[in-house]
Protein backbone atom coordinates (compact mmCIF):
# COMPACT_ATOMS: atom_id res chain seq x y z
CA UNK A 1 0.00 0.00 0.00
CA UNK A 2 2.61 2.32 0.77
CA UNK A 3 4.75 1.87 -2.79
CA UNK A 4 1.05 2.25 -4.30
CA UNK A 5 1.10 6.08 -2.38
CA UNK A 6 4.36 6.70 -3.09
CA UNK A 7 4.27 6.28 -6.43
CA UNK A 8 1.06 8.81 -6.73
CA UNK A 9 1.61 11.73 -9.10
CA UNK A 10 2.86 15.55 -7.79
CA UNK A 11 2.17 18.65 -9.65
CA UNK A 12 5.27 20.39 -9.48
CA UNK A 13 5.15 24.32 -10.57
CA UNK A 14 8.28 26.10 -10.79
CA UNK A 15 8.84 29.83 -8.96
CA UNK A 16 6.41 31.43 -10.89
CA UNK A 17 3.48 28.90 -10.41
CA UNK A 18 3.26 27.62 -14.02
CA UNK A 19 3.36 23.44 -14.51
CA UNK A 20 7.06 21.95 -15.46
CA UNK A 21 6.66 18.60 -13.94
CA UNK A 22 4.57 15.97 -12.82
CA UNK A 23 6.76 13.83 -10.09
CA UNK A 24 6.12 10.69 -7.51
CA UNK A 25 5.10 11.82 -4.41
CA UNK A 26 8.40 9.92 -3.09
CA UNK A 27 10.67 12.65 -5.22
CA UNK A 28 8.32 15.31 -4.23
CA UNK A 29 8.79 14.87 0.01
CA UNK A 30 12.34 14.44 -1.04
CA UNK A 31 12.54 17.92 -2.65
CA UNK A 32 10.63 19.00 0.25
CA UNK A 33 12.86 17.30 2.88
CA UNK A 34 15.58 18.97 0.53
CA UNK A 35 13.89 22.38 1.27
CA UNK A 36 14.01 22.42 -2.98
CA UNK A 37 10.34 22.91 -2.65
CA UNK A 38 7.14 24.05 -1.00
CA UNK A 39 4.13 22.03 -0.41
CA UNK A 40 0.83 24.25 -2.36
CA UNK A 41 -2.53 23.73 -0.66
CA UNK A 42 -4.68 23.60 -3.62
CA UNK A 43 -7.64 25.17 -1.55
CA UNK A 44 -5.98 28.06 -0.10
CA UNK A 45 -2.65 28.50 -2.37
CA UNK A 46 -0.70 28.49 1.16
CA UNK A 47 2.76 27.02 1.44
CA UNK A 48 4.23 24.93 3.55
CA UNK A 49 7.69 23.78 4.78
CA UNK A 50 8.60 20.52 5.55
CA UNK A 51 8.05 21.02 9.59
CA UNK A 52 4.49 22.69 8.61
CA UNK A 53 3.50 19.98 6.79
CA UNK A 54 4.49 17.51 8.60
CA UNK A 55 2.79 18.58 11.46
CA UNK A 56 -0.90 18.83 9.93
CA UNK A 57 -2.67 16.02 10.34
CA UNK A 58 -4.40 14.15 7.38
CA UNK A 59 -8.54 14.55 7.03
CA UNK A 60 -10.67 11.30 7.38
CA UNK A 61 -10.88 9.68 3.89
CA UNK A 62 -7.48 11.55 2.90
CA UNK A 63 -4.65 9.52 0.96
CA UNK A 64 -1.68 9.47 3.90
CA UNK A 65 1.65 7.92 3.91
CA UNK A 66 1.97 5.93 7.46
CA UNK A 67 5.59 6.58 9.18
CA UNK A 68 6.73 5.20 12.23
CA UNK A 69 5.27 8.10 14.51
CA UNK A 70 3.28 9.86 12.62
CA UNK A 71 0.68 10.63 9.33
CA UNK A 72 2.03 12.48 6.51
CA UNK A 73 -0.57 14.41 4.19
CA UNK A 74 0.43 13.30 0.44
CA UNK A 75 1.26 16.27 -1.53
CA UNK A 76 -1.32 16.86 -4.50
CA UNK A 77 1.25 20.42 -5.43
CA UNK A 78 4.40 21.58 -5.18
CA UNK A 79 5.84 24.68 -6.05
CA UNK A 80 9.96 24.81 -6.55
CA UNK A 81 12.48 27.12 -4.58
CA UNK A 82 14.23 27.74 -7.46
CA UNK A 83 13.76 26.99 -10.34
CA UNK A 84 12.18 29.34 -12.58
CA UNK A 85 12.33 28.07 -16.34
CA UNK A 86 9.56 26.06 -18.06
CA UNK A 87 10.27 22.72 -19.68
CA UNK A 88 11.65 22.68 -23.22
CA UNK A 89 11.09 18.53 -23.22
CA UNK A 90 9.50 17.35 -26.73
CA UNK A 91 6.66 15.40 -26.34
CA UNK A 92 7.88 12.19 -27.48
CA UNK A 93 6.44 10.59 -30.62
CA UNK A 94 4.20 7.46 -28.95
CA UNK A 95 1.12 5.79 -29.43
CA UNK A 96 -0.07 6.36 -25.85
CA UNK A 97 0.80 10.67 -26.66
CA UNK A 98 -1.13 10.26 -29.94
CA UNK A 99 -3.92 9.14 -28.27
CA UNK A 100 -3.49 12.06 -25.42
CA UNK A 101 -3.38 14.80 -28.19
CA UNK A 102 -6.23 12.88 -30.19
CA UNK A 103 -8.28 12.58 -27.06
CA UNK A 104 -9.29 9.08 -28.49
CA UNK A 105 -11.72 10.31 -30.62
CA UNK A 106 -11.19 9.26 -34.41
CA UNK A 107 -10.12 12.08 -36.08
CA UNK A 108 -12.43 11.72 -39.12
CA UNK A 109 -16.00 10.72 -37.63
CA UNK A 110 -15.42 12.04 -34.14
CA UNK A 111 -16.62 8.43 -32.33
CA UNK A 112 -14.83 7.72 -29.43
CA UNK A 113 -15.03 3.65 -29.73
CA UNK A 114 -12.63 2.85 -26.95
CA UNK A 115 -8.83 2.15 -27.70
CA UNK A 116 -8.95 -1.35 -28.80
CA UNK A 117 -10.82 -0.14 -31.54
CA UNK A 118 -8.86 2.77 -32.72
CA UNK A 119 -5.82 2.19 -35.21
CA UNK A 120 -2.98 5.03 -35.95
CA UNK A 121 -3.62 6.13 -39.06
CA UNK A 122 -1.13 7.87 -41.91
CA UNK A 123 -2.42 10.80 -43.47
CA UNK A 124 -0.66 10.27 -46.29
CA UNK A 125 0.01 6.78 -46.84
CA UNK A 126 3.40 4.69 -45.96
CA UNK A 127 3.06 3.73 -49.35
CA UNK A 128 2.83 6.65 -50.77
CA UNK A 129 6.27 7.99 -48.58
CA UNK A 130 4.35 8.90 -45.56
CA UNK A 131 6.14 8.76 -42.21
CA UNK A 132 5.28 8.23 -38.56
CA UNK A 133 5.87 11.35 -37.18
CA UNK A 134 3.00 13.72 -35.25
CA UNK A 135 2.46 15.53 -38.53
CA UNK A 136 1.28 13.03 -40.52
CA UNK A 137 -0.55 10.14 -38.23
CA UNK A 138 -3.90 10.24 -36.42
CA UNK A 139 -6.28 8.32 -34.58
CA UNK A 140 -9.00 6.53 -36.21
CA UNK A 141 -11.89 3.75 -35.40
CA UNK A 142 -12.01 0.67 -36.97
CA UNK A 143 -14.66 0.95 -39.93
CA UNK A 144 -12.98 4.65 -41.00
CA UNK A 145 -9.39 2.87 -41.13
CA UNK A 146 -10.78 0.53 -43.63
CA UNK A 147 -13.00 3.01 -45.86
CA UNK A 148 -9.18 5.29 -45.72
CA UNK A 149 -7.58 1.74 -46.77
CA UNK A 150 -4.42 2.90 -48.20
CA UNK A 151 -4.75 6.04 -49.56
CA UNK A 152 -4.87 9.83 -48.99
CA UNK A 153 -8.21 11.43 -47.01
CA UNK A 154 -8.57 13.57 -50.15
CA UNK A 155 -8.39 10.13 -52.42
CA UNK A 156 -10.71 8.54 -50.32
CA UNK A 157 -13.68 11.18 -50.26
CA UNK A 158 -12.92 11.80 -46.22
CA UNK A 159 -12.11 14.55 -44.32
CA UNK A 160 -9.99 15.33 -41.34
CA UNK A 161 -11.53 17.19 -38.19
CA UNK A 162 -7.88 19.14 -37.68
CA UNK A 163 -4.98 19.08 -39.04
CA UNK A 164 -2.47 16.83 -36.99
CA UNK A 165 0.42 18.54 -35.26
CA UNK A 166 3.32 17.82 -32.89
CA UNK A 167 1.83 18.92 -29.23
CA UNK A 168 2.96 21.72 -26.70
CA UNK A 169 4.41 19.77 -23.69
CA UNK A 170 1.61 19.84 -21.34
CA UNK A 171 1.61 17.69 -18.01
CA UNK A 172 -0.78 15.48 -19.29
CA UNK A 173 2.37 14.01 -21.16
CA UNK A 174 4.20 13.09 -18.40
CA UNK A 175 4.63 9.17 -18.16
CA UNK A 176 2.51 7.05 -16.28
CA UNK A 177 0.12 9.36 -14.14
CA UNK A 178 -3.44 10.28 -13.81
CA UNK A 179 -4.55 13.75 -12.70
CA UNK A 180 -5.73 15.05 -9.71
CA UNK A 181 -8.73 17.13 -9.59
CA UNK A 182 -6.93 20.02 -7.34
CA UNK A 183 -4.84 20.40 -10.51
CA UNK A 184 -6.96 22.10 -12.37
CA UNK A 185 -6.38 25.61 -10.44
CA UNK A 186 -3.02 25.49 -12.26
CA UNK A 187 -3.78 23.00 -15.32
CA UNK A 188 -6.32 23.85 -17.83
CA UNK A 189 -8.64 20.73 -17.92
CA UNK A 190 -8.27 21.61 -22.38
CA UNK A 191 -5.14 19.83 -21.45
CA UNK A 192 -6.22 16.75 -20.38
CA UNK A 193 -7.10 13.63 -21.35
CA UNK A 194 -6.61 11.31 -18.41
CA UNK A 195 -8.36 9.86 -15.94
CA UNK A 196 -9.89 12.18 -12.94
CA UNK A 197 -9.54 10.66 -9.66
CA UNK A 198 -12.71 11.83 -8.14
Amino acid sequence: MLAKVLKRPTLVLNRHWQPVNVSTVARAVVLLCNRSALVVDPDSYQTYTWSDWSSIRPRDGEVFIQSVRFRLRVPEVIVLARYDRLPNTAVSFSRRNLFKRDHFTCQYCSSQPGSEELTIDHVLPRSQGGTSTWENCVLACLECNRRKANRTPAQSGMKLRRAPVRPAWKPMYAPDHFAIRSWSKFVSEAYWNVTLEK
